[in-house]
């Protein structure tokens, strides 16, 4: 009955929402463009300023400074980031040590956190898991940058308190705070790329009374097809987006309540290996997306954060909310064959309270049902429901104001049902409708010691644990695109790894230097394989499971000898093998980063215009595993400036940025285009324009 209503209610929100609010978001983004004007302004676009340590970090179990917890957690800030030119969400967060992207193209890629990703990696939007089908490689994160004020990574399992997925790290994306009481906010931005001749424009409008505040925000993206650094185009990557939030929030005595909605239309197209023999060229700038291949993912997301404060000193949190996501795939002609639902109600609820002076205990309970229908004809998975649920215990002690221990302990269950469906699961398959119970327990262990404000030590030992996803049990199909039948596994065992991460950061006036080095050993490690089978001509892949050894490091320097100026460094690189000595695949290469960073004064010191160049040296990828291409050397030369000043009662930020400036033609180890020969992004020059008024 709960999966009927929840089915109901998605239906209802996806009526009201995507056919009713794209009039709004082209009215505010033609607004947009009337107030843009010439004069300019922009924020630093220093990457590696913002992954510095921040004064409160709000991705652990309570919110606090990032040197009191053993977690090694990146603040980024998602202003700054933006501005040196990227695509997506994605690609903002690779910029960072120890990310990276798997990407299909320029419009979709998933972020990579030590050589995991998928649902190895869990996305916490408003503090709840974002479900959106990750177990697809060709499948993005399907979220937009817009309206977020910063994105916190940690790096390692945090399955103790989000259960299942957390087992290779969390991204949590964290929407635009609140104005000042009595204040009204209203910008509007615009984004230029060259290579693909398109980009973004949005625009917002926020609000904060005595006891309550609000905003709305929508933009649109238009991009099309990009070209590599030979200038040959590569056909049908070209994509676009829709989107509309609002947020309402509002306090209450002792309650403090922030509730989101968020509403995304993507289309992006769709390449395989033999896309030329199936699309005539169109124009060179052509964006139609009705008649060639493309994915379109229509994703609502609601959502409630609430903070009680009691009389006794402690405090509960409860985060609800429910998450639909519709994906169908256009094989070519606008005939829809794939159309999937996947629709997610999930809870978290929390209860801070303090014991003694130097103890704090926070218990947590999470939860989630999910249903996957299909509705197409063709299909890949089989209609489903699934649901999770955790229970936490974590114990913080100060054992010297400098000195501060962490341990946690989490059981949990999660239970699979699958259902006949056609082709897939049916009397003439090899696999056959299921149930599923998989128990699990995790735990972390950490301290953190600081000093003082120029050192700081973190050490963490943790459990993570992942259920294997719907097609790694499930599947049983032809993946258009890479021509491959894959054959799930019922049977498969809980994923489970255990991470050692340690964190030194030492810094002075001049020089700040950190290191942090990790071993992530993982049990029953699921993975893709080859086998000597065929289907009708088609090579047959079956997932199994290994024993897997990971390790690696990322180090970051940064010398500062003036105010004015700046340079830095940064390597990340890492190893990952099975116990039968074979490589995992898609392992990010090695990667190097010098950069340089200058401010000067123009006006007569009235403005501040802020440059920077880096180059990114990516070694060539041997470590390959069976089958998977070896990937080139390359290097990448980019640049930027940016520069802000207020006019009259208006604010203008403006930046510029060129990436791959020689126009290197290269493969990147994660792209999946290298299989097909097809190259990555040519030159890219990208211009930001924002007003606030």
């Amino acid at each position: 009955m709960v999966f009927v209503l929840l089915r109901y209610l998605s239906e209802a929100i996806f009526k009201f929402t995507i056919l009713s609010s794209f009039d709004l978001i082209k009215r505010l983004a033609f607004l947009g463009v009337f107030l843009l004007s010439f004069e300019i302004k922009a924020q630093n676009p220093d990457s590696i300023k913002a992954i510095q340590l921040q004064s409160v970090v709000i991705s652990s179990y309570k919110d606090k400074p990032l040197q009191e917890t053993s977690l090694n957690i990146i603040s980024l800030d998602i202003d700054s980031l933006k501005k040196s030119g990227t695509y997506n969400l994605a690609e903002l967060m690779s910029k960072t040590p120890g990310m990276s992207m798997l990407t299909t193209g320029v419009s979709i890629a998933k972020p990579v956190i030590r050589g995991l990703y998928g649902n190895r990696v869990l996305i916490l939007i408003s503090g709840l898991k974002f479900d959106n089908q990750q177990w697809q490689d060709e499948h993005g994160l399907g979220l937009s940058d817009l309206g977020l004020s910063k994105v916190e990574i940690i790096k390692g399992p945090l399955s103790v308190l989000y259960g299942s997925e957390a087992i290779g790290g969390i991204i949590n994306v964290i929407e635009e705070d609140k104005p000042p009481v009595g204040d009204q906010e209203n910008d509007v931005s615009l984004k230029f790329n060259s290579n693909t001749s398109g980009g973004l424009i949005q625009g917002g409008y926020k609000e904060s009374k005595e006891k309550h505040w609000f905003r709305i925000r929508a933009g649109i993206e238009n991009n099309a097809d990009y070209s590599d650094g030979n200038g040959d185009r590569v056909l049908n990557s070209r994509f676009d987006g829709y989107y509309l939030k609002s947020t309402y929030g509002f306090q209450r005595k002792n309650w403090t309540s922030t509730n989101n909605f968020m509403s995304s239309f993507n289309r992006f197209g769709f390449i395989f290996n033999d896309i030329y023999d199936f699309v005539v060229p169109d124009e060179r700038w052509s964006r139609t997306l009705s008649k060639n291949p493309s994915h379109t993912v229509l994703l609502n997301i609601l959502s409630s954060e609430n903070e009680f404060v009691l009389k006794n000193n402690s405090k509960i949190n409860f985060n609800i909310g429910i998450q639909s996501n519709k994906r169908l795939e256009n094989e070519g002609g606008g005939a829809i064959s794939l159309n999937m639902h996947l629709l997610t109600f999930q809870y978290l609820l929390k209860w801070e309270t303090q014991l003694s002076e130097n103890n704090k205990l926070i218990i947590s309970n999470l939860g989630s049902v999910e249903d996957n229908t299909n509705f197409g004809a063709r299909k890949i998975v089989p209609d489903a429901n699934m649901q999770e649920s955790n229970i936490s215990v974590y114990l913080e002690s100060t054992i010297h104001p400098k000195f501060i221990l962490e341990n946690g302990v989490g059981v949990g269950e999660k239970w699979i049902q699958t259902y006949f469906t056609a082709s897939v699961n049916g009397p003439e398959n090899e696999i056959k409708p299921f149930t599923k119970f998989a128990p699990y327990y995790n735990f972390f262990s950490g301290f953190t010691y600081f000093p003082n404000e120029n050192f700081n030590v973190k050490f963490n030992v943790a459990s993570g644990v992942r259920i294997p996803n719907l097609a790694e049990l499930s599947s049983n199909g032809l993946h258009e695109g890479v021509f491959t039948y894959e054959i799930g596994d019922p049977d498969l065992k809980n994923e489970q790894n255990i991470t050692g991460n340690l964190f030194l950061n030492c810094k002075s006036h001049m020089v700040d230097v950190s290191v942090s080095p990790f071993y992530n050993y993982f049990f029953n490690y699921v993975f893709l394989a080859p086998t000597s089978e065929e289907w009708f001509g088609f090579p047959v892949f079956r997932y199994k499971q290994q024993n897997v050894i990971q390790y690696g490091t990322e180090v970051n320097l940064m010398i500062k000898p003036s105010d004015r100026f700046k340079t830095g460094i940064s390597y990340s690189g890492m190893i990952s093998k099975t116990d039968q000595n074979d490589y995992t695949p898609y392992i990010p290469a090695q990667k190097i980063v010098p950069a340089l960073y200058y401010s000067l004064s123009v006006k007569n010191k009235s403005m501040k215009v802020d440059l920077y160049t880096n180059v990114e040296y990516c070694f060539a990828q041997n470590n390959v595993a069976p089958n998977e291409l070896s990937t080139p050397d390359y290097n990448l030369w980019n640049v930027g400036a940016s520069t802000s000043f207020p006019s009259g009662r208006k604010v203008y930020e403006f930046s510029i940025a060129g990436n791959n400036l020689l126009n290197t033609a290269y493969f990147d180890h994660l792209s999946r285009f290298k299989n097909y020969g097809i190259k990555n992004i040519g030159r890219n020059i990208t211009a930001n324009l924002k007003v606030k008024f």
